[in-house]
């Protein structure tokens, strides 16, 4: 099974083009666990809460991928997200995280560019260090060698860009450095 992980900032519309992604391939996705987990919370979450949400989006995407004969398989978010999460918020990374990071990979990572207006909302955070985070994301891809296409445009535009990037990199089968039609792989 190969498995996409759609990745970056807050309001890049990461859960929108899961859904999309998954609904163009017919194929099952794994929705972001952190929404379910902070709505249920009723409290401000900690940062042993960022550990418990890594844990339960990896657990998630296991279940269905275990359950799945499905050729593809879409991640909202990853342990990526929470990593930068830690990083950002508390200054440190949970070890556990940092581990299942290393040995936790994708066939490729769909990063989610910044070019979307910030939608409010009352579980995102930072709108105002967007270009900063973004550029964690970025180097964070970058230094574990995780192959990546930065997704940008909206709406319809965005979907055939990512479908591209899926496209190419599943009949190459390694992923090369480009940059045509508003996305760039690497």
């Amino acid at each position: 099974m190969t498995r996409i992980a759609i990745t970056g900032p807050e309001s890049t519309g990461k859960s929108w083009l899961t859904a999309q992604l998954a609904a163009f391939y017919q194929v099952p996705f794994v929705p972001e666990y952190s929404r379910e987990y902070l709505d249920q919370l009723g409290r401000p979450y900690t940062y042993p809460d960022i550990l418990t949400i890594a844990q339960g989006q990896l657990k998630a995407e296991e279940e269905l991928a275990a359950k799945s004969d499905a050729p593809l398989l879409f991640s909202d978010t990853d342990l990526l997200v929470t990593f930068i999460w830690c990083q950002v918020k508390y200054g440190k990374v949970h070890p556990w995280i940092m581990e299942k990071l290393k040995s936790h990979r994708y066939h490729h990572y769909l990063l989610c560019d910044i070019d979307l207006a910030w939608q409010p909302d009352p579980l995102r955070e930072h709108p105002h260090r967007r270009k900063e985070i973004f550029a964690l994301y970025v180097k964070a891809l970058e230094h574990h060698g995780f192959p990546f296409t930065t997704v940008r445009g909206e709406g319809e535009t965005r979907l055939m860009h990512a479908v591209t990037a899926v496209n190419e990199s599943l009949i190459a089968g390694q992923h090369i450095h480009s940059e045509r039609n508003g996305y760039e792989n690497k």
